[in-house]
């Protein structure tokens, strides 16, 4: 068997792929990622290995049930009581007296790595106890203190974050996959493609009912496809909370390599956080060059094809005759593999929001997919400020279904309205409590409405400073690519090690409908340098909060945005020299301690200042100043050439002739360095000359 990837070896053993890539790691084995390379000697010691492993792992498993069966025979003993401090891997052995070696190989040849003294949650403490036929009790936690959630529905999404803390209860679920590029790069070719030749249940005359979503299956495994076309729509979701998409597919044509609305698809994929496939899509075209389009990725979007070094799959593809196609779809189940997608299996429940509309057959229905839990016909659900019960669901082939499970598009029919576009969709127990929940929701929103405000510059920076994260995010847009390269290159050195400036996305032309979206999941600044918001986008940013700052000299935005930054930076803390004095007596009082009589030559003593004390020319203290006295009174400041008393905070080994050196911490508010974008800007206003 000749050289294998670590997928394809992963495959060969029955193995999931990072489970191999541990033990790669635990033999001294380097591998980058699941699509290294193995070589073929190394491929067959592992094979070997691993039929060896099998056998000791059956030859344990029976000594195990033995050694189970002679421990059940024994009287029961009473149960351990494990506490917080106890649920880890070590304090937890000696707790039930196994060790914890033992505890970890039996774990490792059940295929679950344990790690010595990892933290342990309460359910794999049972587990772990179960297989050693120990019973346990728990402290009873203190309870938590109540999170009071003026909002209903951030008190279900709380609900669901602490429930996929848990990961023991969390089961995976199928990928939903975004397809994202340029607008006639084969987007849609590749979607019609893949369902044609993979839909998963085809049916005698049936038809596929356009819920913006569908179904694929994949040797056994599923797949489900966003099919609503445009990242707008992708980034509207979520701004609004819901995160649809798992992974997304960057098609680019290999005759036309990376394009503007390339780049600003990138821009929003990356923003949202998701693992990124490219599909170098058209190779069947007789100008189509695959290597420049890869080089293409590298120069405009810094996406490092594997082959070339990097960690991004790169699958070069025909979606007009299918070449490839189902490469494309092997590496979205494993990066889906990789990455670990789950969810809560069976309850609560919800889902996301694609689109909504007003059906003449059904009334105000929802197109969806399932995130979590088994949506059923007869579930009470809200969506924002609507709520209904589920009357139908209909899937994506137009057939009704009685359920639908994680990560399943379907049309919920049972609307008593139309619900918000893109909000997450909840079932709760009733229709009171459904009621209940979208009148608060109502409620706080026309609360909201009257005193919305845009998010501005300097709101975000408090913002930062409250929370402690300092990062800065901007969209720029400019009216040529020579403005937008020196905007960037001024901007780029105002960084600092304490505040970071991310520009999420970067364009040429009118600020739109889709920058506004990007701002508004991304809590970002839009900057424009000599453009103008086109009215839907003016009318978006004033109802989405987001604040749009338009400049005609880039000098004047520099300005304004390094004033912000500076407004953000830690003061810096200087020395500065008050007084000179010396001790001429020394007063010893009874519960108080030595006080000092001095005499001031220079400048002054500050009581909220420091002071140090040299004896013979070496320093014998530093430190802060308990009080000052001027005769019996107490005082803030002496100056030269009076004399004054003075007690120092923990000092007392004083003598006659001690000089004194005092001085205070001022903080000055620190300057951004920006020693280069004064060049960039007079460039660009000797370039905006010309142009005049």
């Amino acid at each position: 068997m000749g050289r294998l990837r670590v997928y394809e070896l992963a495959k060969q053993l029955d193995m999931d792929t990072k489970e191999l890539m541990h033990e790669l790691e635990e033999l001294g084995i380097e591998v980058k990622s699941h699509m290294s390379f193995i070589d073929e000697e190394t491929v067959n010691i592992l094979l070997d290995i691993y039929k060896q492993t099998l056998d000791e792992e059956e030859e344990l498993v029976e000594a195990t049930k033995k050694e189970s069966t002679k421990e059940k025979a024994e009287a029961k003993k009473p149960p351990v009581h494990i506490t917080e401090e106890d649920l880890r891997l070590d304090k937890f052995a000696e707790k039930i007296k196994v060790p914890q070696n033992r505890i970890i190989q039996d774990f490792f040849m059940r295929g679950e790595v344990l790690k010595p003294g990892q933290p342990l949650s309460i359910s794999l403490a049972k587990k772990i106890a179960k297989l050693y036929d120990v019973r346990l009790t728990f402290e009873e936690a203190e309870p938590k203190e109540q999170v009071v959630i003026e909002n209903p529905l951030e008190e279900l999404k709380r609900k669901f974050e602490e429930l996929y803390k848990d990961k023991d209860k969390l089961v995976p679920r199928p990928p939903v996959v975004t397809v994202m590029g340029h607008v006639d790069h084969g987007k849609t070719t590749l979607l019609d493609y893949i369902r044609k030749t993979r839909i998963a249940e085809k049916e005698e005359g049936g038809i596929t009912q356009s819920i913006g979503a569908y179904q694929v299956e994949v040797d056994g495994k599923k797949i489900t496809f966003i099919d609503t076309p445009g990242h707008e729509v992708f980034t509207e979701m979520r701004a609004r909370g819901a995160q649809a998409t798992d992974i997304v597919v960057l098609v680019v044509a290999a005759d036309d390599g990376v394009m503007p609305q390339t780049i600003e698809a990138y821009n929003h994929a990356k923003s949202a956080n998701v693992p990124i496939i490219v599909a170098i899509n058209k190779i069947d075209k007789p100008n189509a060059n695959v290597e420049l389009t890869k080089q293409d990725l590298v120069t405009k979007l810094n996406l490092i094809p594997e082959e070339w070094g990097g960690d991004t799959i790169v699958v070069p593809i025909s979606a007009r005759n299918g070449t490839n196609v189902d490469t494309l779809l092997e590496m979205i189940l494993l990066v889906a593999e990789m990455q670990d997608i789950r969810c809560i299996p069976d309850e609560p429940v919800r889902a996301v929001t694609i689109e909504t509309k007003l059906d003449k057959g059904y009334g105000p229905v929802a197109n969806a997919i399932v995130k979590d839990g088994v949506l059923k016909v007869g579930d009470y659900v809200v969506a924002g400020k609507s709520y209904g019960k589920v009357k139908a669901l209909i899937d994506d082939k137009g057939r009704r279904i009685k359920e639908a499970t994680p990560s399943t598009p379907v049309m919920i029919v049972g609307f008593e309205e139309l619900p918000d576009p893109h909000s997450i969709i909840y079932v709760v127990e009733s229709k009171e409590k459904a009621v209940e929940i979208v009148e608060k929701v109502k409620e706080l929103e026309a609360r909201e409405l009257r005193k919305k405000r845009q998010i501005k510059l300097e709101e975000i920076l408090k913002k930062m400073q409250e929370e402690d994260r300092k990062e800065v995010k901007l969209i720029l847009k400019a009216d040529t690519v020579g403005s937008l390269q020196a905007l960037q290159n001024a901007i780029a050195k105002m960084r600092t090690k304490e505040i970071d400036i991310d520009i999420v996305h970067a364009g040429v032309g009118a600020i739109n409908t889709s920058d506004v979206m990007l701002a508004s999941a991304s809590e970002a600044i839009i900057l424009g340098f000599r453009v103008k918001a086109d009215n839907q986008a003016a009318k978006t940013a004033e109802s989405e909060g987001v604040q749009i700052k338009t400049y005609t000299i880039i000098y004047k935005l520099l300005e304004e945005l390094k004033a912000a930054l500076e407004g953000m930076l830690e003061p810096e803390e200087v020395e500065e020299k008050t007084g000179v004095g010396e001790i001429k007596k020394v007063f010893k009082i009874s519960k108080v301690g030595n006080i000092a009589g001095v005499q001031m030559y220079e400048g002054y003593v500050d009581k909220s200042g420091f002071v140090r004390i040299y004896r013979n020319g070496s320093l014998v203290f530093e430190g802060k100043i308990e009080s000052l006295k001027h005769y019996q009174q107490d005082v803030q400041k002496i100056s030269a050439p009076q004399e004054c008393g003075i007690k120092f905070q923990n000092f007392d080994d004083i003598k006659e002739g001690d000089e004194l050196e005092f001085y205070i911490i001022k903080k000055i508010p620190r300057k951004l360095t920006v020693l280069e974008e004064t060049k960039e800007s007079k460039e660009s206003e000797d370039l905006e000359k010309e142009e005049a």
